[in-house]
């Protein structure tokens, strides 16, 4: 088991990051229990901008920690936040080098969805029929490289409107996380990080990198 406490950065992965975690657990790491504390919300701009914001949720999220469990070696810290126009491999690093003052007592890790959360429902985009109507050319088989974030879902996708709070959650629990780690390596970062910690010594286990990852360093 490991117990996750989430930074998240928007309301809708404030409704689906749980989601997320406990199944990424159950079905891509051996039916591991992930026990998601509630997120706490910090804005991209404060976490990016000032290390400040960043440092206090980080605060938070140790004191929650520390009253649900005493073993912080079952435990991680999950900042979880959108690329946008970043590097994902710069900005990973600094957000954990601006976190280093805040001296939680538990490991922390930054995932940082390339490039945003809505392109790891592109990366599963045959698995969420219900909500897409893009047919299957039209699917990106590299969506980090092509850049299909949240326009790319609000192009294709079925109701009146995409709505985060309301559709993210909902997307969430029925895209295909296997297909979706396949497609996108932001996403198979964050199985690796979870997977990482569930292993002695809390190392996560290096994947090799993609062509567009060495590209883009």
């Amino acid at each position: 088991m490991i117990r996750v406490a989430p930074i998240v950065e928007g309301h809708g992965e404030v409704q689906a990051v749980r989601t997320l975690l406990q199944r990424i657990g159950v079905q891509l790491l051996g039916g591991a229990h992930v026990e998601v504390l509630p997120p706490f919300r910090c804005r991209r701009s404060n976490m990016v901008q000032s290390g400040g914001e960043l440092e206090r949720a980080i605060r938070l999220a140790s004191l929650k920690l520390r009253e649900s469990a005493s073993d912080p070696g079952a435990s991680l810290i999950l900042v979880l936040l959108d690329a946008d126009d970043d590097l994902p491999c710069r900005l990973g690093p600094e957000l954990l080098r601006k976190a280093q003052p805040s001296g939680a007592p538990y490991d922390v890790s930054c995932v940082v969805a390339n490039v945003e959360y809505e392109t790891w429902f592109v990366a599963s985009a045959e698995s969420l029929g219900d909500h897409l109507s893009a047919a299957r050319e039209q699917i990106p088989g590299a969506p980090e490289q092509a850049r299909a974030g949240k326009a790319w879902i609000e192009r294709f996708f079925r109701g009146p409107k995409y709505s985060e709070t309301v559709d993210q959650p909902r997307m969430t629990a029925a895209m295909d996380l296997a297909l979706c780690r396949s497609r996108s390596p932001s996403f198979d970062k964050l199985c690796r990080e979870l997977a990482g910690r569930l292993k002695p010594g809390g190392a996560p286990p290096m994947a090799p990198a993609s062509r567009m990852e060495r590209n883009r360093s």
